[in-house]
């Protein structure tokens, strides 16, 4: 059925219509939040770079386009911006849901009611009526004053095209190289330092590393939250365990099990409550409840626990060691996590501990630096990973109106996770050396190598991913590294340019 005149017409103002809703609702949207729209942005892997300017330019670009809408005259240039400004929204999304390597919260407006994968649909749907609109009100002017021949119109859609998805493409790659820049520091990469012996499917992708021993990996779940999964070395034969514990009307929200054969330990920060059991009959009793809430522990041996807790007023991170026979013995020691900007983001890391040596060892994330310290919180001494980033490179910006701070953009993490065993400390890294290729950046995670005893740089080495995807975490257990990859759990044997670097011992140090 052929449509008349003035039903094209009517259907041109439609798409006109919807898209002065559409561009009015996520302007408005944007600005009433215009804070916590900034933050989200700043969080793009694409646009962090850009963030303030692109923050302002968005909400504006579209009020301009509603306005030209508004106006029959301008009504087909403002489709025409509407399809370049559709494409490059659609553009940005398949980058993010394809190359990015990792998917940021939305961006306010109707992204916040939607998923990345509808977007992307939604915005293809308005692209096609932008085309659409355009085609009509094109055929609508009569023949004698059309300035738009039918090549000419696909010249400049193919303009169009060409421009918006290459303003967003060069965005993106302008902002990782801002962000991810390569440091004027040389790894060395040895001749087959690890090598892949075994890997499992675990079918899931919500298990951690809780603990690994000389015969068995232990592995907690997120979503099962008291589920230990134990394999064997390997990693063939799997037994699940529901730890019971003694206590169970506690306000849970986080648990976390942590496995230093032959006890487990059961704690959630957030209550604060700490459990300990033996895993012969997995079984826990309560043995810390109340007090300051903690972000992360590490048991240090059957008696201590060392947390990451908070100072009272200031909410600063500080460092406590707990005895878990007395809990009313705690040891502080507030130099510890040294602040450079707030002392909260800043000082975020992870700790690991050494069974041989009997030290623990905190690796802060967002900058080049570890502490080696003893079971009383006494320093032995600060040590560098090899990068330049010796300062948090933040962006903190507080937000009144939800009364909560936040990172402005995507922080530059330095130390992702870290391992030790015996004398050796085990960094996934992510910063970038010279004469690094950003490829092998995106098909294996870096593994750099520290001597604690030394205090020095050792190696470095790969660990590839698996469908795809990245290393979470991972563990070792003298020449055996464990790692959590996607739905896999790989196992790799430790060449001897590592393990003939083992020792009992911190020179220095009883």
């Amino acid at each position: 059925m052929k449509l008349s005149v003035s039903q094209t017409n009517k259907i041109a103002a439609c798409i006109s219509y919807l898209y002065i809703l559409l561009f009015t609702y996520a302007a408005v949207s944007k600005l009433l939040d215009f804070e916590n729209f900034s933050v989200q942005l700043g969080q793009s892997p694409l646009l962090s770079a850009f963030a303030d300017v692109i923050s302002w330019l968005i909400p504006i670009i579209e009020l301009l386009i509603v306005v030209m809408l508004l106006f029959p005259r301008f009504r087909l240039t403002a489709l025409f911006a509407s399809f370049s400004l559709m494409l490059m929204f659609t553009a940005y999304i398949f980058i993010i849901l394809n190359f990015s390597s990792f998917i940021p919260c939305s961006c306010g407006g109707i992204l916040e009611k939607m998923g990345w994968n509808e977007h992307l649909l939604f915005n293809i749907i308005c692209i096609i009526l932008a085309i659409i609109g355009i085609l009509i009100l094109r055929n609508a002017t009569p023949k004698e004053h059309q300035i738009i021949s039918p090549s000419r119109l696909i010249i400049i859609f193919a303009i169009l095209a060409v421009v918006a998805i290459g303003i967003v493409s060069g965005l993106f790659l302008a902002s990782e190289n801002i962000t991810h820049y390569h440091n004027k520091f040389t790894r060395r990469f040895p001749h087959f330092p690890a090598v892949k012996a075994r890997e499992a499917d675990i079918q899931l992708n919500s298990y951690y590393i809780a603990g690994v021993d000389h015969h068995k990996i232990y592995l907690g779940n997120t979503t099962a939250q008291l589920l230990v999964t134990v394999l064997d070395s390997t990693l063939k034969q799997k037994t699940r365990y529901q730890i019971e514990l003694d206590h169970k009307n506690l306000p849970f929200k986080s648990v976390k099990i942590k496995v230093a054969a032959p006890y487990f330990y059961v704690y959630d920060g957030s209550v604060p409550c700490i459990f300990k059991g033996n895993i012969k009959d997995w079984k826990a009793k309560l043995v810390k409840k109340g007090g300051e809430y903690f972000s992360l522990a590490e048991p240090m041996d059957s008696t201590v626990m060392v947390v990451r807790t908070q100072k009272r007023g200031s909410g600063e991170s500080i460092m406590a060691a707990l005895d878990l026979h007395d809990t009313t013995k705690t040891r502080l020691n507030p130099a510890f996590l040294q602040k450079q900007i707030d002392g909260i983001f800043d000082t975020d890391g992870q700790m690991a501990y050494s069974k041989q040596l009997n030290r623990l060892v905190y690796v802060y994330a967002y900058r080049n630096q570890y502490t080696v310290a003893d079971g009383n919180l006494n320093i032995d001494y600060r040590g560098n990973t090899i990068d330049t980033m010796s300062h948090a490179n933040l962006n903190i910006i507080t937000i009144k109106s939800h009364n909560q701070k936040k990172l402005g953009r995507h922080p530059l993490i330095v130390n992702k996770n870290g391992a030790v065993f015996n004398n050796l400390l085990f960094v996934n890294s992510g910063i970038p050396g010279r004469y690094e290729n950003i490829k092998m950046w995106e098909q294996a995670s870096i593994i750099d190598l520290y001597d604690l005893s030394g205090n020095s740089y050792l190696l470095s080495f790969y660990i590839y991913n698996e469908e795809n995807t990245k290393m979470k975490n991972f563990m070792v257990q003298d020449s055996t590294l464990y790692a959590l990859i996607g739905n896999r759990i790989v196992r790799y044997k430790l060449g001897k340019t590592i393990t003939k670097n083992y020792q009992n011992n911190i020179r220095g140090i009883n």
